[in-house]
């Protein structure tokens, strides 16, 4: 009865997926991504570098509207590398390769290297808002994005081998067109782990801009509109 009653609500949707997207990736691919940015870092002296930020950054747009390219999703985004790969065979596919892209986040005159992509069981989420045969609508969408951010960090906060390798950045967009908006986001994140190392013990925070979420604003309560609503009472 409960298993029947979680397939009609579609609780086990996001939570297969978070689980999925752990096990089946980010517990492989987190535990090497410190070592291959060293391994950059030597290789390249002349790329400016923050060990604070030696992270894979994982963007979770609650959305779920994922950019293929992130170049084209905001000009201040520029593609420079990818890390070294990881190759494993797995589930019958010889030397299956895992590897993460670096970019190079422009901040005013300022440039910030991070690895950075989004969670791709996003992807999925989108897709089964499309087909009509999922009878998965926009609301379904928004409460299982938010379910998987929360169901993800806690996997994450319990994994011992993924600790400090990895940045979730849960955000919503505002529904205004903004060019620059993805990256003033990642660079947000970037520029709040620098000031945490330095600053881990002081009591006063900086304020958060209007699109991030922390996970205790991330309730599930579903908007009346079909569209994703702020979920904070100061957003613009």
């Amino acid at each position: 009865e409960m298993s029947e009653m979680s397939e009609r609500s579609k609780q086990n949707v996001a939570h297969g997926l978070a689980w999925s997207y752990y096990v089946g990736y980010l517990k492989i691919v987190l535990p090497k991504v410190k070592n291959a940015m060293e391994e950059f870092s030597r290789a390249n002296p002349n790329v400016p570098v923050c060990r604070e930020t030696w992270k894979l950054h994982i963007l979770v747009p609650l959305s779920c509207d994922v950019y293929d390219d992130l170049e084209k999703a905001d000009s201040n985004i520029q593609y420079l590398t990818d890390l070294t790969e990881t190759t494993l065979t797995r589930a019958g596919t010889k030397k299956r390769v895992y590897k993460h892209s670096l970019y190079m986040i422009r901040d005013e005159d300022k440039l910030w290297s991070c690895a950075v992509e989004y969670a791709t069981p996003l992807q999925s989420l989108y897709a089964m808002s499309q087909d009509e045969c999922a009878a998965f609508s926009r609301e379904d969408r928004l409460e299982q994005a938010k379910l998987f951010y929360r169901t993800l960090e806690e996997i994450l906060k319990g994994s011992k081998e993924c600790t400090g390798t990895y940045r979730l950045i849960v955000y919503q967009e505002s529904g205004e067109a903004e060019t620059h908006s993805l990256s003033r986001e990642i660079l947000w994140h970037l520029q709040q782990q620098r000031w945490e190392e330095y600053a881990m013990h002081e009591e006063n925070q900086p304020h958060n801009p209007s699109t991030a979420l922390s996970s205790t604003e991330l309730n599930l309560q579903i908007s009346d509109s079909d569209l994703p609503q702020p979920l904070r009472s100061d957003s613009f």
